[in-house]
């Protein structure tokens, strides 16, 4: 095989019979020499791997594990994938409330949680969460301004109509507390005359 190299001449290139990576014809022979004798094909994944390295390659990257959460086993580099994306009992929250629960459990969650409803700030009508944002969207929607305003004139009256807050209980509370001081004062002062009368005696 021909391949142009960076000087514009074409060079020919042959496969490596060690590691099948293409190597120009001239320098075949140190490259398979030094090749077979320090590399080796992995057996599990054929990446080619430092001799020195590949028991080493293999624990960190190919040795069985078992997840913590479920028992389920697979190879170490499979793991953290597993752990963080896949396996049904991890921990994720859910997007309505932000529970925590295991994943298995999510979607039945979700079901009941998403039908809950609330009221929304605009048109002050019940909305399921599931229809949360879909609700928000439209509701900003030109052709329900006059929705919208209805509801902000009907609220507008009816606190119109909603007495204004007594300060009644303020006023309660200071005077009890302007008489008990009275009254202590008053107390002590026929306290003392009695105890100087007495003494006098």
């Amino acid at each position: 095989m021909e391949v142009a190299s960076s000087n514009g001449v074409a060079t020919t290139t042959n496969i490596c019979s060690h590691c099948d990576r293409e190597i120009p014809s001239l320098n075949i022979d140190l490259h398979y020499a030094h090749c077979s004798r320090n590399l080796e094909k992995c057996k599990t994944c054929d990446d080619m791997i430092p001799k020195k390295h590949a028991e080493e390659h293999y624990l960190s990257t190919h040795a069985s594990v078992s997840c913590s959460l479920c028992g389920e086993t697979m190879e170490l580099r499979d793991l953290a994938v597993h752990e963080g994306e896949k396996c049904p009992l991890r921990t994720v929250t859910c997007d309505y409330c932000e529970f925590p629960l295991p994943a298995i459990d999510l979607l039945e969650h979700q079901e009941v949680c998403g039908n809950r409803t609330e009221v929304c700030q605009l048109c002050n009508r019940y909305i399921r969460l599931r229809d949360r944002i879909a609700h928000e969207v439209a509701c900003d929607v030109p052709e329900n301004t006059a929705e919208t305003s209805r509801a902000r004139e009907a609220n507008r009256e009816r606190d119109a109509r909603r007495p204004a807050p007594q300060d009644f209980p303020t006023r309660k509370l200071v005077f009890t507390i302007a008489i008990t001081g009275i009254a202590v004062v008053l107390g002590s002062l026929i306290f003392q005359r009695k105890s100087h009368n007495s003494e006098l005696r």
